[in-house]
């Protein structure tokens, strides 16, 4: 599909780069630059500045809409809390991998959706319709986009931050605090790879608002509903084991070990040594419908095993 834009006197000034995504708010600044765009008949650079009667031609290329059949399988039920036309929101189970990667070929979140219905290629092949992610050990909500419209806006969304994000977690310690506003750069560490942490400079902004829900002094430990206001990987993880509250049978940052001693309730130690996965649960979803623009609300219940460990907590007293 090809367009053809003429600059007008109110743009002139602005970047290619804006005036284009001004004209095509369904397509992203980056969608757009992948785009092949000529402006007066001559290659255009996007970071140039627009004149007057500037005359830019835009070849759309036509999106690739089918996703392999061996990314296909259905290895478990979904949990669909709402799905229509554009959207799909599912309650993730604990223990799946989001999508196809080099040790995990099969099984996957996405996967197992793409056996009930399709979801949007702008993903890519490996990750069609991923608008968020959660980690493998993490189950709640989460979105997923079948149309390419609701992809482009719920990308927007999430980028933005306009929606709501609420998670329940199970953690060491007692606070002497009902609710805190932890802000702190979060970057991947130098020493490994796969973790991790806070820094002075550098990284990225991040902030989580966390409440206390629960306290049980004498297993110390507590139930807290984490708000995020940025989406940064292992963003509350990191943010309340560095503020002295790790998350239970968290493998990475939850310096469980040390723990353990302190545990005399059987139940609660037989639990913690046994289970696998940190004690973490996506419990809230809150954004504007892409395409509909109506409010959209959605809550997942605890999962059984954080449901046993509360039970096991509330047992103890």
């Amino acid at each position: 599909m090809q367009r053809e834009f003429i600059v007008s006197e109110s743009d002139v000034g602005n970047r290619t780069d804006k005036f284009l995504s001004a004209q095509m708010p369904e397509f992203s600044r980056s969608e757009i630059q992948r785009f092949n765009v000529t402006r007066n008949g001559a290659p255009v650079k996007f970071s140039e500045r627009v004149r007057a009667g500037d005359v830019f031609v835009v070849d759309i290329p036509d999106v690739k809409t089918d996703v392999a059949t061996d990314n296909i399988s259905h290895d478990f039920d979904l949990d669909i809390l709402y799905e229509d036309d554009d959207i799909i929101v599912i309650n993730k189970p604990r223990g799946v991998v989001m999508y196809p990667s080099a040790g995990n070929k099969t099984g996957t979140f996405v996967q197992n959706i793409l056996s009930h219905t399709q979801l949007s290629a702008l993903g890519g092949q490996t990750r069609p319709g991923v608008v968020h992610r959660l980690d493998k050990d993490t189950s709640g909500v989460m979105v997923f986009a079948k149309s390419d419209a609701a992809f482009r806006a719920l990308v927007k969304t999430f980028s933005a931050h306009d929606l709501v994000r609420k998670y329940i977690a199970f953690a060491w310690g007692i606070p002497n605090w009902e609710s805190a506003d932890i802000t702190g750069n979060i970057a991947r560490s130098s020493r490994n790879r796969q973790k991790m942490t806070m820094v002075k400079s550098g990284g990225k902004p991040a902030q989580t608002e966390v409440s206390v829900v629960n306290t049980w002094p004498r297993a110390g430990v507590s139930e807290f509903r984490c708000n995020l206001l940025t989406g940064r990987t292992h963003q509350i993880r990191v943010h309340l084991s560095a503020h002295g509250f790790p998350v239970l049978c968290d493998p990475i940052y939850g310096r469980g070990a040390g723990r353990l001693g302190t545990v005399k309730d059987p139940d609660l130690l037989e639990f913690l040594k046994t289970h696998t996965g940190q004690m973490l649960h996506a419990e809230v979803l809150e954004f504007t419908h892409p395409t509909s623009g109506q409010p959209m609300r959605f809550k997942a219940p605890l999962p059984d095993d954080m449901a046993e460990l509360k039970y096991i907590l509330n047992d103890i007293y």
